[in-house]
């Protein structure tokens, strides 16, 4: 193995561990709890920015592929619950497992974040009316948003390295929280493998804010 290699598996093997730990017992059904470093250590290299309420008091963090039919109605739904919720805000953690050009879309959303309009590719990209079959499909979704795609190439080498680390920790967040497939959900600090309807997103928004407002149980001495 090579030197590069041994220090990138010892840098995802201990933030497994970080958030291996993180998990605690479940707080609903069908739904695990990450605790404090759990949550400050995904929510502390966000690498993108959030979408929805600038001063809010909830995060949900979606890793999704762009080819995920269930991502893409989940999009629908996560724009609905910020539109009716203003405390409510979503980080898109990109995690392509559908595939070459799902990795193509993954970089390119990325790149498209150093002229500012990450978001702006995110959701032309995951609003696509079907799969994306080739790289020219996911180009011209990026003219449609006002890309520059003569700036994008250039980022896109000159940013390669940086890129390829975003993708590589989403990816092992994903698996330590042992998500299977796309989209891996976390409602403020609730885990929920798979996509949900509004109502159920507004509920464990709920569970969310009243576990935040609980008050840490006391240790004993």
């Amino acid at each position: 193995m090579s030197t590069m290699a041994a220090t990138r598996r010892t840098a995802l093997t201990g933030l497994a561990g970080t958030l291996a730990v993180g998990l605690a017992a479940p707080a609903v059904a069908q739904v695990s709890r990450l605790t404090d470093a759990g949550r400050n250590a995904i929510l502390g290299h966000p690498a993108t920015p959030f979408a929805g309420a600038a001063n809010a008091d909830i995060t949900v963090v979606e890793y999704l592929d762009f080819n995920c039919p269930y991502c893409r109605k989940a999009a629908v739904t996560l724009n609905e619950l910020m539109a009716a919720d203003p405390r409510v805000r979503v980080l898109y953690k990109d995690w392509p497992i559908f595939g070459g050009v799902s990795l193509y879309a993954a970089r390119v959303s990325l790149a498209a974040g150093y002229q500012g309009r990450y978001l702006a590719a995110h959701n032309i990209l995951i609003d696509s009316p079907g799969r994306l079959t080739t790289e020219g499909q996911a180009r011209d979704r990026l003219v449609l948003a006002g890309i520059d795609l003569a700036r994008l190439d250039k980022d896109l080498a000159a940013h390669d390295q940086a890129i390829n680390e975003v993708l590589a920790r989403n990816h092992l967040e994903a698996r330590a929280l042992n998500f299977t497939g796309t989209p891996g959900l976390l409602v403020g600090d609730l885990l929920v493998p798979g996509a949900l309807d509004l109502a159920a997103f507004q509920k464990l928004v709920g569970v969310a804010r009243k576990l935040a407002n609980m008050a840490p149980a006391p240790t004993r001495s």
